[in-house]
């Protein structure tokens, strides 16, 4: 596949490419006025009874002299899961294509094809979790609109290799999604720079981890300008509320200090955390992470996972996940709390 000649617009649905997406009075008058009738809004201020700016811009113009991609090329959602419901809905036509994950991986993928009706292709991850590229590419068929990959992967915590994810978005004959959500927590660069060359590529990140905004639902989706439109056309006309738009502005004005010392203090406390399980009897495994959590491989996971809940400690028990079978996956808490983990993992009695 030449991707410096491809149009998208090949593998976006028919009904999408005709379709005229609503539009909405906000859409509709950009200029600047002292009396707004328009939109059938109560006119008395309550700080929000007025529309949210649909597209953003203020809040894409931060976030394009962060990331160094255009505010054009940016689209913003209810969490990454509405890009990734999107991406469905644009490229993927009901009982007919398919899509490609790379199992372990985030489970929403395959959620949101079955509620969609779409196909599903299974290529599995390597057991040290890299891409086994060639199967992926010969797994692919003319009905494959999608490849979605996590980097740093969910639930294993490792970086893709670029190397190879750049093959797939050369050779694979769709949209390479990656999913960056943990990205902020890797020294691996970013698939955004990768952006100008694969006009196929969409680069997925959010405001849920290193940010500390998981409760504000704020995704972003970094892609062409020709892929961006699509996403717009497709969206909800106000899908991101004044309440998110204006907390995620506050924190990209004032508070990106407090977000690097966060990443700084997970990445210190995830070191730590790693030494101490690898020290542990039971522990067969510590696997590589490049995120804010380890996966953690040992004799009896399922007595520990139920030892842990005891002592009011929740971590996730990955032990029925293909690949991770006898893992559990520990998300890096504050310091104290990785304390209270600590000895409690000490003190478990292995039988």
């Amino acid at each position: 596949m030449n991707t410096t000649q491809t149009s998208i617009a090949q593998w976006v649905r028919a009904n999408i490419r005709r379709l005229v997406p609503y539009s909405s009075a906000r859409s509709e008058f950009k200029g600047k006025a002292e009396v707004f009738l328009d939109a059938n809004e109560n006119p008395f201020e309550t700080g929000l009874n007025r529309y949210p700016d649909p597209l953003q811009w203020r809040l894409k113009e931060k976030i394009s002299a962060l990331k160094g991609v255009p505010a054009s090329q940016i689209f913003l959602g209810n969490g990454s899961d509405e890009a990734i419901d999107l991406v469905l809905r644009i490229f993927c036509e009901p009982r007919q294509d398919n899509i490609v994950i790379l199992p372990p991986t985030y489970g929403m993928y395959q959620v949101s094809a079955d509620i969609a009706d779409v196909g599903l292709k299974k290529v599995s991850l390597t057991p040290d979790f890299q891409t086994n590229v060639q199967e992926i590419l010969s797994a692919a068929d003319e009905h494959s609109k999608i490849l979605f990959i996590c980097s740093p992967n969910n639930p294993t915590g490792n970086d893709i290799k670029l190397s190879d994810i750049e093959v797939l978005c050369a050779q694979f004959p769709g949209m390479v999604v990656v999913d960056e959500a943990y990205i902020d927590f890797s020294e691996q660069a970013s698939c955004i720079s990768l952006l100008p060359k694969y006009p196929n590529l969409i680069v997925m990140q959010t405001f849920s981890k290193a940010w500390g905004m998981a409760g504000l639902r704020l995704g972003m989706a970094f892609a062409s300008e020709e892929v961006i439109h699509y996403f717009n056309k497709v969206k909800a006309p106000y899908n991101l509320n004044q309440l998110t738009q204006t907390t995620a502005l506050e924190a990209l004005e004032s508070k990106v200090e407090d977000r690097n010392q966060m990443v700084k203090t997970l990445l210190e406390e995830r070191v730590k955390l790693e030494k101490v399980c690898r020290d542990l009897p039971y522990v067969q495994t510590v696997y590589p992470s490049h995120a804010n959590f380890i996966l953690v491989k040992m004799s009896d996971p399922n007595a520990v996972y139920n030892y842990l809940v005891e002592q009011g400690i929740i971590v996730r028990n990955r032990n029925s996940v293909h690949l991770c079978e006898g893992s559990l996956r520990i998300t890096v808490g504050r310091p104290d709390e990785n304390v209270t983990l600590i000895e409690a993992l000490k003190n478990w009695k292995h039988l």
